[in-house]
Order: structure tokens, then sequence, then C-alpha cells
């Protein structure tokens, strides 16, 4: 393919490989154009993207935040090398290695200054890690794009951003040492909050089904482990596995489904609380037993995405090997392989996939 030059370094193709979003159902595999970066933005050269269960819900029906048009480049979990800068970036270089959060926000609106950057007005997200390129915007690149130290592999580095949803999740939650935590879901961010906790000295139930999924509990430091498929009443089963039957101390909800959430709240102690973490489609709704939540003093609590202060708190956890990342990927596949790749992962026969451009 021709190619073009990027500042201060090497040639760089016209067109690229890539998968590319059409609808609900329909993705596919082809070339797109490589856009060159503008003032303040970066090029990297994808060295390693990650599947997530947002890329099986964005490739089933849609996203109403990270899909604006079609077709459109999709996949946000990603590091790489840069491969060329725009006017005026100063703070990277060709040829380094990073990994990028995939948003940042305006740090001017009242929820960035009052420290809630998550729920800024005019977040910014990016979309696009499925491809041998993906371009960073400048106002993400100056904000949430980070070097990355030499020994850290592309495939850990790539857990950027779940790795600082999850901290913002153990966060907001409250978790803290000998607290009793039961994590609901075993997919890859059930086990990465899972293995947060734990971090922090809490003592972890592991809730979910598949027998992948399960095992993996185990090595990412559950304490015990309730299959769904096996127990009739998940919520007894849990709350006899926390000290003296009362249930657990903290409930955090990593499913994604009306089901779980409400299964959170008639899990958790009195005095507990309860963190959806896992969105929900939109316009669902949840049944809430008004008299546990009022004589008991539970706390529910929504969780939404990441801070700048995170996405630096999970590059630090990630450099110092603080995770068993291992243990969240079963597979590495090709760009052409994506959409077997979110099949498994939604029949719980992947955890996380490694897809190498």
């Amino acid at each position: 393919m021709p190619a073009t030059g990027g500042r201060g370094g090497a040639s760089i193709p016209t067109r690229m490989r890539a998968v590319t979003f059409h609808g609900p159902g329909d993705i596919r595999y082809g070339t797109v154009p490589v856009r060159r970066p503008g003032p303040g933005e970066v090029l990297v050269r994808v060295e390693v993207a990650l599947t997530c269960s947002t890329d099986v819900k964005t490739f089933r029906r849609g996203h109403p935040v990270m899909i604006q048009a079609i077709p459109t480049v999709f996949g946000h979990e990603f590091a790489g090398v840069v491969a060329a800068v725009g006017k005026g970036v100063e703070q990277f270089t060709v040829g380094q290695r990073v990994a990028a959060a995939n948003s940042a926000p305006c740090l001017t609106c009242g929820y960035c200054r009052s420290g809630k950057e998550n729920l800024c007005d005019r977040l910014l997200f990016l979309n696009g890690a499925f491809a041998e390129y993906v371009r960073v915007p400048a106002a993400l690149a100056a904000v949430n794009l980070l070097p990355l130290p030499d020994d850290l592999p592309a495939r850990e580095a790539a857990f950027l951003e779940p790795l600082a949803c999850v901290l913002h999740g153990v966060d907001r939650a409250g978790v803290r040492a000998d607290d009793t935590v039961a994590i609901l879901g075993t997919g890859p961010i059930g086990l990465l909050l899972l293995q947060a906790a734990r971090l922090r000295g809490a003592r972890c139930i592991a809730v979910g089904r598949g027998a992948l999924r399960l095992s993996r509990a185990y090595a990412c430091g559950a304490e015990a482990v309730v299959d769904l498929e096996a127990t009739p009443d998940p919520v007894a089963a849990v709350r006899e596995r926390t000290p003296g039957g009362l249930g657990p101390d903290i409930v955090i909800e990593a499913v994604g489904r009306p089901e779980a959430w409400e299964q959170g709240v008639a899990t958790v102690r009195k005095g507990g609380t309860v963190a959806f973490f896992g969105g929900c489609a939109a316009g669902t709704q949840v049944r809430v037993d008004t008299q546990r939540l009022h004589y008991e003093e539970l706390t529910l609590l929504g969780v939404f995405h990441h801070t700048p202060g995170h996405v630096r708190e999970a590059l630090n956890l990630l450099a110092g090997r603080r995770l068993n990342i291992e243990s969240l990927l079963s597979h590495e596949m090709s760009l052409k392989d994506l959409e077997a790749a979110l099949t498994a992962m939604e029949r719980r026969d992947a955890l996380k996939v490694v897809i190498v451009p």
C-alpha cells in the first residue's frame, strides 16, 4: 500500500485492515483509510486490542454513545506504539509505547471541577481499536494517553481502561480490609473487580456460571464460589458463606441484567452496600423491596466509567504486576476473527480475547 510520512518518524500506510460496525449484528473485516494526525493528535499503531462485554453489546444492538455514525471502526481497549504525531505534540515521540483510556473529560465543567470527571458534561469517547492504527484525539492525548514502561507487555497494558473503571467501582463501593464482598458475575470485569477488592484486603465470594469462568475466579483469589447453574437459591448460598450467615457487607453487580441487580439487593446484609457496576439496557426497570431499603438502611450506588486519577492508578498497578492478568485472557485471534471472538464471549466460552492486528 502507498505510504505517507508521520512527523518525526517512519512512513505510514494510506490504508489499513480494520473491522467496521455497520449495524446491529453486522460487522465487516476489510480496509479503511488511515487518517493522519491533526494538531495535538497522536496516531498509534495497535499492537494489541482486547474484547470486552461492551463490544459484545455494541455488536448485538449498537451503542448510543460509542457509535455516533455508521459505518465506523469500533473497539476501545488497546496498547501500541506511536506511529506519528500531529503539530504541537511534544510529550510523545514516534516509536514510544503507549496505552490509552477510551475517553477524556473536558476538565472545565462543574462535574470535572468537583472531581467527578466520569460524569463530565462533554466526555469525549474514543472508538477504533479493532484496526492496525487508531488516531487518538487531541483532548484524549493530553489527558489519558500514557507512556508505558518497557517491561510491561502490550496484552497487559491494554487493560488500562477496564482496570481504571474497576478501581473507580471499588472506591465507590467503599471496599475496605476485612469486608466480605460478593461479586455477581464472573466475566472479565467481575474477575477484575474480585482482584481489586482482594488488593484492598477484602474476602471475596464470586457468583457466576460456566466452568471456565468459575475456575478462573479461584485463580483470581475468590475464597468461595457460587455456581448459579447448580444452586437453586443463590441468595441463600451466598449468605451461608458469610460470617454468621448475615450476608456480605458489599455486593458488586457486574452482569448488567435487571435480575442480577435485584439479586444484589436481596443478598446484601443489613446496613450493607450494593454497587451496580453492570449497565442494563436503556429503559430497564428493577424492583426494590422498600421495606429492606428503608428499615435496613441499605446503600444502593450506581457506578459509571473512570477518572484520570483512576487511569493513572491502573497503570501503576499494571506496571507493578499486582494482578493476575493472564487469568482474564482465554484466546488470541486475528482481526478477521473478531466476530467469532465476540460470539464466544457471548456464549461464555471465552473471557477476554487478545486481538492482534
